[in-house]
């Protein structure tokens, strides 16, 4: 199959579409890195030798001439529910089948697939209810997956299934009725604005470079997704590499790009094969290369596998890695739409961005304007992490609040502690508390309330998270992942970081807050990129809404939530303790000392805080306090 034209392509399409319609049934394995963790590949492996085994037809991949009778098995992309992973789909029924084991694969296929029956105990329930359809469990009812809408349902290694569900169709109209300027037009119309985290405006960004009289231009992708909980990006180029790939090639058809480059994490191996695969694949069928259709277009696509550091998701210092330099950030102006990849004019947007694009030029940009809020319309994809009941991938249009996220969506909080906060946007964004919680999730909301979208990582944590050391976390990694390049950044967050270890220590002094504060003021001032710009957040968030835990630490030593370690004290109660001598005999340091059957006590000079004796005493006479 080689595409000479937009017939072929046309008909060629038309050919998949129908294949998937006469398939009778398919099965879904869900081959995220989730999944793939909890031993996907083995469901996978043992269904399909159990479908030979029964010598019952099945098809590994999409057939242009498909029997009938014979079973599809497809390894798709993250559905997105990791907390019930591995995860199954039956289609065409919909029905989805959570934590499933390789034992469960015999059932699944005499009951379901033989005989058409639902099998109740590997279905999702809450509450009581049993959730046969994918659609109808809370977790997805209530998103609105655009960017997502294929993860967990084709086959993401294949371009035939992307093209049955109108792949490239967005590529062709650009291609054959659009100019460039009408195709940036579309963009700018729809308000798309950047998902990396800045929110700057599409549109702008490809008008640029256009303008740019220099040659030869570049197409960059932003797939270094470097922050803490964070996995949409990987997600998106695992389950549906086709669109990204789709999107970057109409950014170069807009701007007179001839090559693009995709910059991935190198700890994303199963997204790198994937995008690997989808490249060769397109080459193959004439959609990569030279006169893309008999167009004259030409576009090449590479991929650079990142240098494992954080900062190159920054842009100067991601093109500088491209180059096979250090991934350092320069000083701006030029911009990278002026002077970006090898010098020359570059657009440079991240995964979830150049994902929107086949959407918005395929339904218009009218249509994307009525998903979201006005200045931010579209859909945002959130990772949940955390203490939430849900954790995974989801996607909700711009604007919902933050309690429809962690609350409907996620399912509320996991246990009995109840909601503390939510750190949004990792290390270069903030910490939002209860009082936000009807928040709307835009870029203009939360940058009023002193944080920001990011690259979309949500980790939720309860009453049991102790905030100060969620800043010292938070400070630690981007203190370990500066690059050195300026002192402000280099050295403002090492202080920093100083100080918060020496709070969480218990020897925090009077005036250590407001040194924080001073800190963070001349960092955010005066560093040379926007991560090291953005490094205080975290800190100054926490000191904004948790300010008494900080004077705790400092004042009472004490440690609020019980969580960090040195400032523990473990007390024997005398009128418990029997004196059976158990808690000293368990000591690895031997502070426990005493007489039997009298109360023991604890030398706190020794005591290493291990809970050894906490938890084993037989009376319960040890404590916290």
């Amino acid at each position: 199959m080689f595409l000479k034209n937009r017939e072929d392509l046309q008909k060629q399409r038309a050919v998949y579409e129908q294949s998937v319609k006469l398939c009778k049934k398919s099965i879904i394995v869900c081959c995220g890195t989730g999944c793939l963790s909890g031993g996907a590949m083995k469901i996978y492996d043992k269904l399909k030798s159990l479908l030979e085994e029964k010598n019952i037809p099945c098809s590994i991949e999409l057939k242009e001439d498909p029997h009938g009778d014979e079973i599809g098995i497809k390894k798709s992309g993250c559905h997105g529910f990791c907390e019930m992973g591995p995860l199954i789909r039956i289609e065409p029924s919909g029905w989805l089948y959570v934590k499933v084991k390789p034992e469960d694969c015999e059932e699944i296929i005499e009951k379901t697939i033989l005989n058409g029956e639902h099998i109740e105990r590997l279905a999702y329930k809450k509450n009581g209810v049993v959730y046969k359809e994918q659609e109808e469990i809370p977790f997805y009812k209530k998103q609105t997956r655009l960017v997502l809408e294929h993860c967990g349902h084709i086959d993401a290694t294949s371009i035939k299934e992307y093209m049955a569900v109108a792949g490239y169709k967005a590529l062709e109209k650009a291609l054959f009725e659009m100019t460039g300027d009408e195709i940036i037009n579309e963009i700018s119309e729809s308000k798309l604005r950047g998902r990396g985290g800045g929110g700057f405006p599409a549109g702008k960004k490809w008008t640029q470079v256009k303008s740019q009289k220099s040659f030869p231009k570049y197409v960059v992708c932003n797939g270094d997704e470097g922050d803490p909980g964070a996995f949409m990006d990987r997600s998106i180029m695992e389950g549906d590499p086709h669109r990204l790939i789709e999107g970057m090639m109409i950014a170069g058809i807009a701007t007179g790009a001839e090559h693009g480059y995709i910059y991935v994490r190198a700890e994303y191996p199963t997204a790198v094969s994937r995008l690997r695969l989808a490249i060769e694949e397109l080459k193959a069928v004439g959609l990569l290369g030279k006169n893309i259709l008999n167009t004259g277009f030409n576009f090449d696509l590479h991929i650079n596998r990142g240098a494992g550091a954080f900062v190159c998701g920054e842009g100067s210092a991601l093109t500088a890695s491209i180059e096979g330099k250090r991934g350092m950030p320069r000083v701006k102006p030029p911009r990278t739409v002026e002077q970006g990849l090898f010098e020359k004019p570059t657009i440079l947007n991240n995964v979830e961005t150049f994902a929107n694009v086949p959407i918005i030029i395929t339904k218009g940009s009218k249509y994307y304007q009525s998903i979201g809020t006005e200045n931010s319309p579209g859909t945002k994809c959130f990772a949940l992490t955390g203490n939430i009941s849900n954790t995974g991938l989801i996607e909700v249009p711009m604007g919902t609040s933050l309690r429809d996220v962690i609350f409907e969506v996620g399912g509320g909080m996991r246990g009995d502690a109840g909601f503390k906060a939510v750190q949004i946007g990792g290390p270069s964004g903030g910490c939002l508390t209860e009082k936000h919680l009807d928040l709307p999730l835009d870029f203009d909301s939360l940058k009023k309330a002193g944080a920001m979208i990011g690259s979309g990582g949500l980790v939720v944590m309860n009453k049991e998270t102790c905030m100060v050391e969620v800043a010292r976390f938070f400070m630690n990694f981007t203190q370990n992942e500066s690059c050195g390049k300026c002192v402000p950044c280099r050295e403002g967050t090492k202080r920093m970081l100083e100080v918060l270890e020496r709070i969480v220590a218990g020897n925090g002094a009077e005036g250590d807050i407001e040194l924080l504060l001073e800190l963070a003021d001349t960092i955010s001032n005066t560093a040379l990129c926007g991560l090291g710009k953005t490094a205080p957040s975290p800190v100054v968030s926490t000191i904004d809404s948790f300010r008494d835990e900080y004077e705790a630490h400092i004042f009472d030593k004490k440690c609020p939530t019980h969580t960090c370690q040195k400032l523990k004290k473990i007390h024997i109660n005398p009128d418990l303790c029997k004196g059976c001598s158990k808690c000293s005999r368990l000591c690895p340091v031997s502070a426990i000392s005493g007489k039997v059957k009298e109360p023991f006590v604890i030398d706190q000079n020794k005591c290493i805080k291990c809970g050894a004796c906490l938890s084993n005493c037989p009376f319960k006479a040890i404590e916290e306090i």
